[in-house]
């Protein structure tokens, strides 16, 4: 086990505030790290300085090759099995096939073009190739994006099957089932914690709750301390005044002296408690609440599934689904990689895909709906507004809400972190009054302090919804209902394709 020395770490972008301001830690390759904090605190950047692709200020030392996932894979047509071969070529071929067994993986995929892989087998396939090189401290950035429920359980327990590693992820349960220290990035700089993430919230958060309490003690206590600071000067100089004229000089003097030096011990105090007072609640998140106004739909039922399937190549690619959607009701699908969860939400959007069976929507429905992918943004954050036909103040102040910083506001989309991205998407969609939200995986990215934020807002607003997310925690914390797309049993015989949907 070695030892990674970070001394006065301080970076900035060009033009923007600093992201680390002459931080220190230490941490032991020995360790399954969970690397936490808010979008843009500066965890993905951190891993680009470990691996030296960063000008900085202070030190960085590190005594182990390291190794970063997800790796770029430029041929994307090459076989999976040539691909693992040249990122690994220490590592036979038997196992290779151990790895992907071990992150339950059909080695069948070595023989597929990487490119026709799930995301979730692209991912299984890179962490393979990421833990058969030896001698390397994985870096490993968000892996559960493309994972499901199956493959999130399996990936934590093949992590916890490992040495050490430094992970970001913002998955409160995947983190909890795989690392044993946390490293969180807080507003003042680096926090280490031995134990997962659960252990680390509560910990964090009776600090936050014991540092508000004090600080409110302290609050009140200044104030009590300033008014018996200014009676006693208002009495020490009545004293000094009563000296002139008066029979005893020295008494008067002395008690106008004993006077005045109990008031320079209540300054004293009090200047120590101001002090104590600043030095609290410098690490406190504060998670302002959001506000949603849904149209109230006309009908109880807004949208019914019979034996509907999404279809590619003319075949389905998951059994028949049936079901209604009613008004304030929230359907979660789930179902493995590929069974056609998102293709199903771009029909109940109004999308032209093949598909088996029959979607229908109440007429007049207003749909608001959040895609999986982020790629197309680009461009101003206010031309962007403006595109979307939504208020600039309102979608401007829902970010601010999502701990978007003043630089985030004139940034270029394009150049947003993953997470900052998907708030500007879900930040649009708050802004929009719909019967029907439709969302594909909107916590992709997002800290844990605005997924709780949105928890909080969809049980207090009850939108009607139908949804696809694969944080466990969220989906039960939200979800009415739960609909289970499984593999499907038989061809089509019939197939709407997309010409034939009006």
């Amino acid at each position: 086990m070695a030892t990674i020395s970070v001394e006065h770490l301080t970076f900035s972008y060009p033009g923007g505030e600093d992201v680390f301001s002459d931080v220190s830690v230490q941490l032991e390759t020995g360790w399954r790290l969970g690397l936490v904090g808010r979008n843009g605190r500066g965890k993905t950047t951190f891993l680009r300085l470990l691996l030296g692709e960063l000008p900085h200020g202070g030190s960085i030392a590190v005594p182990v090759p390291l190794a970063y996932f997800p790796r770029p894979v430029a041929d994307r047509a090459q076989l999976t099995g040539t691909l693992l071969r040249s990122l690994c070529p220490e590592a036979e071929d038997w196992m290779v096939e151990r790895e992907l067994g071990r992150l339950a993986a059909d080695p069948a995929v070595l023989e597929r073009p990487f490119g026709t892989l799930s995301g979730g087998e692209q991912t299984k396939a890179l962490l393979a190739a990421l833990f058969l090189r030896e001698g390397c401290f994985p870096l490993i950035d968000e892996p559960t994006n493309h994972l499901d429920d199956r493959g999130r359980a399996q990936v934590a327990a093949y992590l916890r099957r490992q040495r050490g590693f430094l992970l970001v992820s913002h998955d409160r349960r995947f983190l909890d089932g795989c690392v044993d220290h946390i490293l969180a990035l807080n507003r003042t700089g680096f926090e280490l914690q031995s134990g997962n993430f659960s252990s680390w919230q509560e910990n964090f958060d009776r600090r936050q709750q014991f540092e508000l309490a004090r600080n409110e003690r302290l609050r009140k206590d200044a104030r009590r301390l300033q008014e018996a600071a200014r009676r006693t000067a208002v009495w020490s100089d009545r004293k000094e005044r009563e000296k002139s004229g008066a029979a005893d000089k020295g008494f008067v003097g002395h008690r106008a002296a004993k006077v005045m030096k109990r008031a320079k011990s209540l300054e004293a105090r009090r200047q120590a408690a101001a002090e104590e007072k600043a030095g609290l609640l410098r690490d406190l998140e504060t998670a302002e609440a959001l506000k949603l106004h849904p149209l109230d739909y006309r009908a109880d039922i807004l949208a019914v599934l019979t034996d509907a399937a999404p279809c590619y190549g003319g075949r389905p690619v998951c059994a028949p689904v049936t079901f209604t959607l009613r008004r304030g009701g929230r359907v979660a699908l789930s179902g493995p990689n590929g069974s056609g969860k998102s293709s199903l939400l771009r029909l109940l959007a109004g999308e032209p895909v093949a598909h088996t069976g029959t979607v229908t929507t109440g007429s007049g429905l207003t749909i608001s709906y959040v895609p999986q992918e982020t790629a197309g943004l680009r461009g101003a954050l206010t031309d962007y507004a403006e595109a979307c036909g939504v208020d600039g103040t309102l979608f401007r102040a829902i970010l601010r809400k999502l701990d978007f910083s003043r630089d985030d506001f004139t940034t270029d989309l394009a150049d947003l972190s993953a997470g900052q991205k998907k708030k500007v998407l879900l930040a649009r969609s708050l802004c929009q009054q719909a019967h029907l939200y439709v969302w594909d995986e909107p916590l992709n990215y997002i800290d844990v302090y605005s997924r709780l934020q949105i928890e909080t807002l969809i049980r207090e607003f009850a939108p009607t919804m139908v949804f696809v997310e694969h944080d466990a925690a969220f989906r039960e914390a939200v979800a009415t209902a739960c609909v289970r797309l499984e593999p499907p049993e038989f061809p089509a015989k019939d197939c709407i394709s997309p010409a034939d949907v009006v």
